[in-house]
């Protein structure tokens, strides 16, 4: 879990991908669902940090975290 309230983007790809890689959340779902892993109080700090770098929060988890690289390919 995120703790600290500096939020940079690499930070909530990292979280975000290891939400997915854990089951958690699917890639195809909404940024916004991330919110139930990060501290209401810090949301608006990764919520400013996705705006400054174009993500809406409809957006799916899957735009965020990019693809995915399988080793077993």
């Amino acid at each position: 879990m995120l703790q600290s309230a500096q939020y940079s983007l690499d930070m909530i790809q990292d979280e975000a991908r290891e939400l997915v890689h854990k089951g958690k959340v699917s890639r195809q779902q909404p940024i916004y669902l991330l919110c139930q892993f990060i501290p209401a109080r810090e949301w608006a700090f990764v919520e400013c940090e996705l705006e400054r770098c174009n993500f809406l929060l409809r957006d799916r988890i899957g735009d965020l975290v990019g693809r995915e690289h399988w080793d077993n390919d």
